[in-house]
């Protein structure tokens, strides 16, 4: 095996030395953006100097002004790729303006832009100058600019790149700790950062996310992905960060913010350039008493700071060649937060990030361009357990997690008459080191015995099921398991700490490799774009796979009616989660020694995908967007998370297969005179089939049968924002509603599971039945105190009967738990977003101002659920009201 890893070690290495060996020394440039170039003529032909150049997107708002130098051009670097109106003015000439669609890294040449004197015509128009708001692609996605990020009122700690994605995209269903669901899958998404493919986790628990404060743009691709990606593309974010090239004077911002729960923190961004040389600076730090989400309502053991450094230079020295490098550094300490249960619990966690990241470009002509994109990254994640191992209940645990991610990415854009043509390389490995250690702090955990109710009982000086008749007890076996539903472990009674056992330790490394080649081309044809591209990815690493990836798109655009309609196919290539994944791989059977955590049979293989999307993309007039997309993915092998117990420690497993389907969409305006609004929505159908492979001790009650409802499942998702800027971007107000219908609930699929709960998790549920309510202090409810009473639940649906218990005759239908067609969910929930501040509070002249702003997040308290006692992500509520004010200084 050590042979093995050495000769795929040894393979890459060649091919990353033939790659940066071929012209320059790599340094290189990233970029999925775009570049503009032109010149500025008068009506005979002479240059005109100092003439202002805007490029403008009526949507996202993205926006950014040059001027013509003394040969009369002009240049627009680091342009998201999108369409543009292009807008010149200068004195004593009428405005011309232009519509320019950026689709490729290669750089556009609009030529000569021929200005007419003022008195000939007030405007005049090179091409169709209606702001162009449809888009000829056959893959649906939205595009989010800092303007609108900056203004959308929220609060995550360490995890505002995630709700950007979640507040502006349709389809994606929030969960904690800054996770998302993406279009039925958990945490499918690539995140491509000026180049730089991530596609290991960006929550908050594995790695610190890119700040906001450092991000320009992000392009949310939620349809039918291109051959240039792979690995997770449920949903691909590609992110340009904000740079200093063509500035020509410094600029940046100072920024203070004071909040609930004590939350203290301040961001400084400085950037300067010339039009070779620019430099973008961004450091952030946060200090809070509410950093992850809890799993009850009150915030309590949730102390949390979080510092990021970020910076990116770019080099030009000449038409041809651009050079580029960003650099990454960030770390988080946070407690992990108690419940009522486990108040004397003192676990935490630290995440330490680091990212290398240069890059080149080389413009071999104005129709062909290559870009090289290296790049070395790592998260080391450490979880501490309390000093006293007996504080931690049911088990102590702890873990020190490497995560080195190394690679290259390298590619040429070629464009040619209706071709647009881009083939490339993507090799990268990733080298894991686990090291985890756990034990069993609580005798009824793994309980050979229970009593005749089904409940453990506690005795620690019972060690084997064969003794539980003489103390007057039932054996925990598989035919008569406990509440829980968990049976006695023979080969976890080794570690378990009350019945003198002891620790179990576990540490190995090992490499994952994987290579990719892809070719696209999209082909424009009248009305037509057919993107047809190919890609083949090698996936070397506990196991070993190859997967062939057609990918076909067709958009049509009917042109006099603002209409585009849209279909694709792929076929991708699905690779395990890295987090963890050589523990997960190594449980059940055939793995460790008896099976010690009763997984179920491994290795986690590499999976694929049939995904199919059709959509269309609908104008009316020049100020509003109507963009509506279905899909349908099949996937054999399909990837989720599997918590550890009550800790923020996760496994990778996989399923035989899911079936996802659903709608996404968005409705969004212009700008109307300062008014811009949009609503986007998302209805998604999960289903995962058995059997299911990796992971630990699942948390809550296991799943069984065929078929089930993930927790990825909800019916319907929307996000409306509001917002009104007064001109000469003064005072503004943002409303954000967000309605979320309800995640599926594993842990505790009815009434009868309800029951079994502790008094604590009962009173955090909000649990009745007939006039009895479960509290804190009461001790809790039980089937006796119930009787034939309804148990119900102010924050889950909670069915009756079906799953744990039997249902009694004529049961109304929609109070049987079916995992499949009414498994227990979420109550929907409605929550809004309210934030007032100003760009300008003096209302100075010049681009020295004073900015202020105060956000309120759920501004009516609603106490409401992520989740509870999911199998996949344990128990969080969404935050409580939270205000943030901050103060700031932009120049």
């Amino acid at each position: 095996m050590k042979a093995h890893t050495t000769t795929k070690t040894a393979v890459i290495l060649v091919c990353l030395a033939l790659l940066l060996g071929c012209g320059v020394f790599s340094f290189a440039q990233s970029i999925n953006s775009g570049t503009i170039t032109g010149t500025v003529t008068d009506p005979s032909g002479a240059l005109v100097r100092g003439a202002t150049v805007t490029i403008r997107n009526p949507v996202s708002q993205y926006q950014q002004t040059v001027m013509t130098n003394d040969m009369g051009a002009f240049r627009f670097s680091n342009i998201p790729q999108n369409g543009y109106q292009l807008t010149v003015t200068a004195s004593g000439f009428a405005t011309a303006n232009q519509n320019v669609d950026v689709r490729s890294s290669v750089p556009m040449d609009v030529m000569s832009i021929r200005l007419q004197v003022a008195s000939a015509s007030t405007s005049v128009n090179v091409e169709a100058a209606a702001p162009t708001i449809v888009e000829n692609d056959p893959s649906a996605h939205i595009d989010v600019d800092r303007n609108l990020m900056l203004k959308i009122p929220q609060f995550d700690p360490g995890a505002g790149l995630s709700e950007a994605i979640t507040y502006s995209t349709g389809g994606v269903a929030a969960d904690a700790n800054g996770f998302f669901h993406p279009l039925g899958d958990h945490a499918q998404v690539s995140f491509i950062i000026d180049g730089q493919p991530i596609s290991d986790q960006q929550s908050k628990l594995f790695s610190t996310q890119l700040p906001t404060s450092a991000i320009q743009s992000i392009e949310a691709t939620t349809g039918t992905p291109t051959a240039e990606f792979g690995d997770k593309s449920s949903l691909i974010a590609t992110i340009t960060t904000r740079s200093g090239l063509g500035a020509g004077k410094a600029f940046g911002n100072i920024e203070a913010t004071y909040g609930s729960f004590g939350s203290t923190g301040g961001s400084i961004g400085l950037g300067y350039g010339t039009p070779k040389f620019g430099n973008f600076l961004a450091v952030d730090g946060l200090r809070t008493g509410k950093f992850l989400d809890t799993p009850e309502h009150a915030a309590f053991h949730d102390k949390g700071n979080n510092q990021t450094i970020f910076d990116r230079v770019d080099i030009q020295p000449n038409g041809r060649d651009a050079f580029h490098l960003n650099l990454f550094a960030a770390r988080s300490w946070f407690q992990i937060p108690n419940n009522f249960d486990q108040l004397a619990q003192d676990q935490h966690e630290r995440v330490l990030t680091w990212s290398f990241a240069p890059g080149y470009q080389h413009t071999f002509s104005a129709h062909t361009l290559l870009t090289v994109n290296p790049y070395i990254r790592k998260d080391q994640v450490n979880y501490y357990p309390s000093r006293d191992p007996f504080a931690d209940t049911p088990a102590t645990q702890s873990q020190t997690r490497h995560l080195l991610n190394w690679g290259v990415k390298a590619d040429i854009s070629t464009v040619s008459g209706r071709h647009n043509i881009k083939y490339g390389i993507d090799l990268k490995q990733t080298r894991l080191l686990e090291i985890f250690n756990f034990g069993i702090t609580d005798p009824t955990f793994n309980d050979p015995c229970i009593d005749s109710s089904g409940t453990p009982i506690g005795d620690p000086t019972l060690t084997d099921p064969g003794q539980c008749a003489a103390a007057g007890a039932e054996p925990n076996t598989a035919d008569n398991p406990d509440v829980g539903g968990r049976p006695f472990s023979p080969a976890l009674l080794l570690y378990d700490l009350t019945r003198a056992g002891r620790q179990f330790n576990f540490h190995s490394a090992a490499n994952i490799n994987q290579y990719a080649f892809y070719g696209q081309d999209a082909i424009t044809a009248g009305n037509f774009l057919f993107s047809v591209g190919f890609r083949l990815d090698r996936y070397d690493g506990l196991v070993s796979k190859t997967g062939p990836e057609p990918r076909l798109g067709i958009a049509y655009n009917i042109k006099g009616t603002g209409t585009v309609l849209r279909v694709a196919y792929a076929r991708t290539f699905e690779t395990p989660f890295n987090e963890n994944l050589i523990l997960s791989s190594a449980t059940g059977v055939g793995g460790l020694a008896q099976n010690v955590f009763g997984s179920n049979s491994v290795p986690i293989n590499p999976g694929f995908r049939n995904q199919f999307n059709t959509g269309f993309q609908q104008a009316l007039g020049k100020f509003l967007l109507i963009d509506a997309d279905y899909f349908w993915k099949y996937t054999h092998n399909a990837y989720d998370f599997g918590v550890l117990l009550n800790t923020t420690i996760t496994f990778p497993i996989a399923w035989h297969n899911s079936k996802l389907d659903g709608i996404t969409g968005r409705i969004s305006t212009t700008n109307l005179h300062g008014f811009q609004a949009y609503w986007t929505f998302g209805h998604t159908r999960a289903r995962y089939f058995f059997p299911e492979v990796g992971g630990l001790i699942l948390q809550g009650a296991p799943l069984n049968g065929n078929v089930f409802r993930i927790d990825h499942d909800q019916a319907f998702q929307s996000t409306l924002n509001l917002r009104y800027q007064r001109p000469h971007n003064a005072e503004w107000v943002s409303f954000v509603y967000r309605y979320d219908s309800g995640l599926v609930v594993s842990g505790v699929p009815d009434a009868g599971a309800a029951l079994a709960l502790s008094p604590n998790q009962q009173a955090s549920l909000g649990l009745s039945c007939g006039s009895n309510v479960a509290t804190y202090t009461n001790g809790g409810l039980s089937p006796d105190i119930c009787g034939n009473n309804l148990v119900v639940s102010k924050l889950i649906t909670l069915p009756q009967c079906g799953s744990t218990i039997d249902c009694p005759p004529k049961t109304p239908k929609g109070q049987i738990e079916n995992d499949d067609h009414n498994p227990d969910r979420v109550k929907p929930r409605n929550v809004f977003n309210l934030g007032i501040g100003t760009d300008n509070l003096l209302h100075s002249e010049g681009t020295r101002r004073i900015t202020a702003s105060l956000e309120i997040v759920n501004l009516t308290d609603k106490v409401a659920l992520y989740n509870f006692l999911s199998t996949f992500s344990g128990t969080h509520f969404i935050p409580p009201r939270t205000m943030v004010g901050r103060i700031g200084f932009t120049f």
